[in-house]
């Protein structure tokens, strides 16, 4: 073994158990913050009540606050008459999440076809019991692990991350808004409803994902043509079984044209090195850049690796928006009041190349009005990070988030 090797062994080995340590300390500090905090307490942050806007024969509606969302939800499946298709990455087994499983269970006893998909692994907290539902329901438990891991089989994996309801294939949901009773009044999200022919895109990623991945002794979903053709609205999915990753295809098309402003709202941003440098250029070219994301996050993780690429955004002229006294969820994003989307993938790599993700992407002018609309009311609650600032942080800091450089790809 030459002496070159044998270094070049002894860094990875180094920087590797850096990394754990690293990790660990950021994980049990942030441990010990979660635990100080009284989970009781009432969170207040800026919301707006659902507003609707037509879009073709369909009518879009936006919700900022989950006990609206989570209201609406409720009441289409109650309202339900035919089919129900519902699919939730997180389904929590408290107040809120017994209530969807009983109006689940309700319509399919009154004959309604109530087809429901969740991960497992996501879920790999929630009560054995809760998970468990009568024959009437048809469930589709997205599995935690698959042995093509082993063989470096990326398309055979990937977690569910997306959140669809479609009800009679007249009303659909989708956004960021996991099922759980925090989520209705503790987390800032957004949410799209569409009501109308433009359904028809949400019903069929949920059709698609259940006929590619239904057991034999699950029944297949009736996959329909679309006869209504509205290039405004479009559900783009990734699927990593495909290969097929449109999500980041479309921010990037959409960054490259701005003129006037790129607004972002990310719960978990860390971008690739084309997003970042699609976001510098605009920036560049005097485009007006702002990203809104959680001061403090749920992830302690990747709240430091996304501060990794603070540096580079704000000397190149990205406003960096940091939200505060609540968890911001919503993966969202709104450029030159034309263009919008609302959706589940994060800009990150798990989402933008790795899991099962789908977003509506709107060109209508009437919507981005709206997504503006939103984004400054979200401002409100936030704090502008400087570069005088974050020059100044302690160089703790700059030497956790250069040792965590290597984890950017995992995430």
């Amino acid at each position: 073994m030459s002496t070159l090797f044998q270094i070049a062994l002894w860094v990875v080995v180094i920087w590797f158990a850096l990394i754990v340590v690293v990790t660990a300390v950021l994980m049990a500090v942030d441990a010990r913050r979660k635990h100080r905090v009284d989970v009781t307490e009432e969170v207040t942050f800026p919301r707006l009540p659902p507003i609707s806007e037509k879009l073709g024969d369909s009518t879009v509606t936006l919700y900022t606050y989950g006990r609206d969302l989570f209201g609406a939800m409720l009441a289409e499946i109650r309202g339900a008459q035919r089919e129900i298709h519902l699919e939730s990455y997180i389904w929590k087994g408290d107040a809120l999440g017994e209530e969807f499983k009983r109006e689940l269970i309700a319509a399919a006893e009154r004959g309604v076809k109530v087809h429901v998909i969740y991960d497992v692994f996501a879920n790999l907290v929630v009560r054995r019991s809760f998970k468990r539902f009568p024959p009437s329901v048809h469930v589709m438990r997205h599995p935690w692990f698959t042995p093509w891991i082993f063989v470096l089989r990326i398309r055979k994996t990937g977690r569910d991350h997306r959140k669809i309801l479609v009800v009679d294939r007249k009303v659909g949901f989708v956004g960021g808004y996991n099922i759980g009773s925090d989520y209705a009044t503790k987390w800032r999200d957004t949410h799209l409803r569409v009501e109308g022919p433009l359904t028809w895109e949400l019903n069929n990623a949920f059709v698609d994902f259940w006929n590619a991945h239904r057991r034999a002794d699950q029944p297949q979903l009736l996959d329909t043509g679309d006869i209504e053709w509205e290039p405004r609205f479009r559900a783009h999915r990734n699927a990593p079984i495909h290969l097929s990753f449109p999500i980041r295809n479309m921010y990037l098309d959409a960054i490259d044209r701005a003129s006037i402003r790129v607004w972002i709202t990310q719960a978990y941003f860390i971008p690739d090195r084309d997003i970042l440098a699609a976001l510098l250029r605009a920036a560049g070219r005097g485009v007006d850049v702002r990203v809104i994301v959680p001061e403090v996050s749920n992830h302690v993780l990747c709240d430091w690796l996304s501060r990794g690429f603070y540096s580079q955004l704000l000397r190149g002229g990205v406003k960096i928006l940091l939200f505060q006294g609540a968890m911001v969820h919503a993966k969202t994003a709104t450029v030159d009041g034309r263009w919008s989307t609302i959706g589940t993938a994060n800009i990150d790599r798990l989402s933008l190349t790795g899991n099962y993700e789908v977003n509506a992407e709107v060109i209508d002018e009437g919507v981005a009005a709206m997504m503006d609309r939103i984004f400054e009311n979200d401002s409100s609650a936030t704090r502008e990070l400087t570069l005088e600032e974050w020059s100044s942080r302690r160089t703790m800091a700059r030497f956790s988030e250069a040792v965590l450089v290597p984890l950017r790809p995992l995430l």
